[in-house]
């Protein structure tokens, strides 16, 4: 069988194709990715300092269709139609009355390529932003309507702990932990098996990932912040400031986030200072400690308490390498850690849910607040 996924949940435009063996069990060897391609939208997020989603859906628009006849090249299925069906185009075109320039580009698609290799198209129904999450939904239903391709609804959120244990080397053993930190999300979850998971802590306010945005931003630093304050962070070799910010909640008996008052901690600290460079890397040293103490202790609190034997991580903040470096440091038990190339958003994520997963959605229409065990 082979699967064509598609992300677009937020700003990365995200398509994949993987042959899979049939079978349900976890392993390299049942399945074969033919191609995992990824279309960033930074460069243009980057003057606003955080997603715009107006921007993300244009964005997400204008690349799927090529974004999707290179996937296939990639793949080696990139193969000429036999014949057109201008019916279906017409129905698809009233379809997408108000996504025009998706169906400009598809209906070039439809006429040009056919698609007889895909047996199944999987696609992110949420969480996510809804005008992103609508534009990956109307390219796999057309698909699934013009080539007659089943399609199914994947979890996003889902996606993230698949791809963070298919691991060559390890089995994952359960009952397991995994930590799910990203812009938008920042959660604890349990679970005994694929596809059955209990939400034990999650954010009160801002996830992760966002507390790094709006810190940096604060400090003068593009966008995406994590990557920017880590960098600070690596340069500092000052400590001229003896900055201290608080670790939000670090101390609670539950295994809930909130990130809103450290963002605020930095606010006020920074405008009793002079934003030097010396500054900024001295600040950026400490917001990543604060933010990853956190992340650590209570992860590492509930795998204790939950006796897991195995950590996940996922999400983009996992790219972290401090983060990486103290969970490898602390951790008693399996640790799983997705590619680096695999711990943004990706379509690959989505592939393998759609294979190895119980969860998927056979009614496809975005849910913006998804959760994981919906």
């Amino acid at each position: 069988m082979i699967i064509l996924s598609i992300e677009t949940s937020c700003d990365d435009t995200a398509l994949s194709i993987i042959k899979a063996s049939g079978s349900k069990k976890m392993d390299y060897s049942n399945f074969e990715v033919l191609s995992n391609l990824t279309n960033s939208q930074i460069e243009a997020h980057k003057p606003y300092g955080g997603v715009f989603p107006a921007v993300a859906k244009r964005e997400h628009q204008s690349a799927l269709i090529p974004l999707l006849i290179k996937s296939l090249k990639k793949a080696n299925i990139l193969k000429e139609a036999k014949t057109i069906d201008n019916k279906k185009i017409s129905r698809i075109k009233k379809n997408l009355e108000k996504n025009e320039d998706l169906f400009l580009e598809l209906k070039q698609f439809l006429t040009k390529y056919q698609l007889k290799d895909i047996n199944k198209i999987a696609v992110t129904i949420g969480p996510g932003l809804e005008p992103c999450l609508y534009t990956g939904i109307n390219l796999a239903k057309s698909l699934s309507y013009y080539y007659n391709i089943p399609v199914v609804g994947v979890n996003h959120l889902e996606g993230h702990i698949l791809s963070s244990f298919l691991s060559p080397n390890e089995k994952l053993e359960f009952p397991a932990i995994a930590l799910i930190v990203s812009g938008g999300n920042t959660q604890l979850i349990y679970f005994e098996k694929i596809g059955k998971y209990k939400i034990i802590g999650e954010t009160r306010d801002d996830a992760a990932g966002e507390c790094f945005d709006k810190t940096a931003r604060i400090l003068g630093l593009d966008y995406p912040g994590g990557p920017q304050i880590s960098k600070k962070a690596k340069d500092c070799k000052t400590n001229k400031y003896n900055i201290t910010l608080p670790r939000p909640m670090i101390n609670e008996k539950n295994y809930d986030f909130s990130f809103s008052g450290l963002k605020t901690a930095v606010l006020y600290h920074a405008k009793k200072n002079k934003i030097t460079d010396d500054y900024v890397k001295e600040m950026s040293r400490e917001i990543e400690s604060s933010i990853v103490d956190v992340l650590v202790s209570k992860t590492l609190k509930a795998v204790d308490e939950y006796k897991a034997k195995s950590l996940l991580l996922g999400g983009g903040v996992t790219a972290n390498q401090k983060l990486i470096k103290e969970f490898k440091k602390r951790t008693k038990v399996k640790l799983f850690i997705p590619h680096k190339k695999n711990t943004g958003d990706n379509a690959l994520m989505i592939g393998l849910v759609s294979i190895y997963s119980p969860n998927v959605k056979k009614i496809i229409k975005p849910i913006s607040n998804l959760k994981i065990n919906e």
